[in-house]
């Protein structure tokens, strides 16, 4: 027998659309939204955090909220950038940060201030709209702003993955909350999204909902999360994806079609077995007319046959681990997408690509890719690319990797931009140091909830130490290191040649064996190791790796020894 509604899942239901109880809270004096509040929030961009380090027993907590923005493809335009610059000095902790899903984040707006960030956010032509909640989050592609090859086409289908996912009615409950319902504000799909955006209302598609037809009243049951790419580009993680399109086009940069991954995902809990990180499951090469009807077919499908009883478990990646990709091809294609879903296509080897230093963009344009270690955009830093964007009016792309692109730089003012970023020094933006190239950290402690550890705050201090083992052992080659402070996953750990995952206080699983063109999951080796105990733990493996003359990557060739070989060179230490 089935059960009821669960208590989250009756509160979406009574929402009205996402709009109580956040609306009536938002007039009150209180310097902080109740639970159930804070659950709507989400939707609308924003979780509610407080800074631990601050906590003292009997005190009450130092309340502040957390914006993420909506960026699809990771495009910010100068005036928005500027804004939101200002915003974070002015109402947040004076910092930015760019997240592993290519949109800005803040931190530290209080509650009686957030109307007037949001609102400001919004009047500058940007959103947070759907950033969070069990809906589908920012949609991902290549950051870089090339002008030939697939890449046009796999941001314009990014931009219309977006629109065509935005919700309809819980955009009215947006604007009635942030700018007072000024509906010029609403997101304007081109034609062609408009026109498969009306067959939400029909078929299996249809939640029952005319005011929302493609999520209905309680939206979907957990984060939805979809990324395109063009082939051998990997800069997107795309296998972590809950969709995952690369996307084929003739020489002329017309798209043809795409090849489709299913069922990614990373988030996971610490000794829940039933949970888990999971690479996404081929689905099939499907022509490029039908690819939004696909995309939101497959979101109808999940908001209809996901968990919606066991949030641990409501992830797309659950049912199709549960039933099966084959399961998944038939079920959509009978009840949710008529079109044809075809054998996959071959696709060149990935890179994780990442397009630092500079870049013809296209006939008298360059753009030039800025590394960010952990995506935290904060003093002299902040202070300099906002000169760079008020002077030049470029604009913003942020990247998976954490790191920037300033683009639409004229030749003539190649020299000048050069010449301030020196002066902000920034010299080779093409030459980080090997080890944090690729190295991805979540901000853990002091602001998230979830966090058990540090993350942001000592990756620079772990990948120093590393580079210092590497450099002690004779090891050029750099390995893929990523470090969060919770199981959840938010930094991709799991696709990381060495992943740190938090499981206490200074204490991390060792998660080994990925890959750096991010194409293999890696297996848990240790439990709770002490992070004082990084070197020694992980040298016998890289002498090993070194003695066998490297050629191969490190995660590659902790695969090859397999599991055996590797648990017995940590018990030795």
């Amino acid at each position: 027998m089935t059960s009821g509604p669960t208590k989250f899942e009756q509160l979406k239901a009574s929402s009205g659309h996402l709009r109580e109880p956040l609306l009536s809270e938002l007039g009150n004096t209180e310097p902080n939204f109740t639970e159930n509040a804070v659950q709507i929030l989400k939707f609308h961009g924003s979780y509610q955090q407080d800074n631990r380090d601050k906590r003292q027993k009997g005190q009450t907590k130092d309340w502040q909220m957390m914006l993420r923005l909506r960026n699809p493809a990771g495009r910010v335009p100068a005036q928005l950038y500027l804004a939101i610059d200002e915003l974070a000095d002015r109402y947040g902790n004076g910092t930015l940060r760019v997240t592993t899903r290519q949109a800005f984040q803040m931190h530290g707006v209080r509650k009686e201030n957030l109307k007037e960030v949001i609102g400001t956010i919004v009047r500058s032509l940007g959103s947070t709209l759907a950033a969070c909640g069990d809906i589908n989050r920012n949609v991902m592609a290549p950051a870089a702003p090339f002008t030939k090859g697939g890449y046009p086409s796999a941001r314009q289908l990014a931009d219309e993955i977006a629109d065509l996912l935005a919700p309809k009615a819980a955009e009215g409950s947006y604007l009635d909350l942030w700018v007072d319902g000024e509906l010029s504000y609403r997101i304007k799909p081109s034609a062609p999204v408009r026109k498969v955006k009306a067959r939400q209302s029909e078929g299996g598609v249809f939640s029952g909902d005319a005011e929302e037809p493609l999520y209905g009243a309680t939206y979907l049951p957990r984060k939805f999360k979809v990324a395109v790419t063009v082939p051998g580009d990997n800069s997107v993680d795309l296998l972590t994806q809950d969709i995952g399109l690369v996307l084929f086009c003739d020489p002329r940069g017309r798209p043809q079609g795409a090849n489709v991954y299913v069922g990614g995902g990373m988030g996971r809990t610490h000794n829940k077995e039933e949970t888990f990180a999971r690479t996404a499951d081929p689905l099939g090469y499907v022509a490029h007319g039908h690819l939004l009807d696909l995309v939101q077919a497959i979101v109808a499908l999940q908001r209809d046959h996901g968990d919606r009883q066991q949030r641990r478990h409501a992830r797309m990646k659950y049912l199709i681990h549960d039933r099966g990709v084959d399961w998944f091809r038939q079920e959509l294609q009978e009840n949710f997408f008529p079109h044809p879903i075809q054998g996959m296509r071959p696709e060149p080897k990935a890179r994780l690509e990442d397009y630092l230093g500079w870049h013809r963009q296209d006939r008298g344009l360059w753009f030039v890719g800025l590394p960010v270690l952990c995506g935290r955009i904060a003093g002299p830093l902040k202070q300099g690319l906002r000169q760079l964007v008020d002077t030049y009016k470029l604009e913003l792309r942020l990247t998976p990797n954490q790191d920037l692109l300033l683009c639409n730089i004229g030749s003539a003012q190649r020299s000048s931009v050069r010449s301030d970023l020196a002066a902000m020094g920034i010299e080779t933006p093409e030459a980080p140091p090997p080890l944090a190239r690729h190295a991805l950290a979540c901000p853990a402690l002091p602001l998230c909830g979830l966090a058990v550890t540090e993350a942001e705050r000592v990756l620079p201090d772990v990948l120093e130490r590393l580079d210092g083992l590497l450099h002690q052992l004779g090891i050029s080659r750099p390995v893929l290191v990523r470090m969060t402070g919770c199981p959840n996953g938010c930094a991709r750990p799991y696709m990381a040649e060495i992943g740190l995952v938090g499981s206490g206080p200074d204490l991390y699983q060792l998660w080994l064996g990925g890959t750096p063109n991010l194409s293999r999951l890696a297996e848990p080796y240790l439990e709770k190791m002490p992070l004082a105990a990084l070197e020694p733990t992980l040298e016998p493996l890289l002498l090993a790796w070194h003695g066998a003359g490297g050629r191969i990557s490190f995660g590659d060739f902790v695969a090859r020894q397999g599991r055996p070989a590797i648990e017995a060179m940590l018990a030795a230490v």
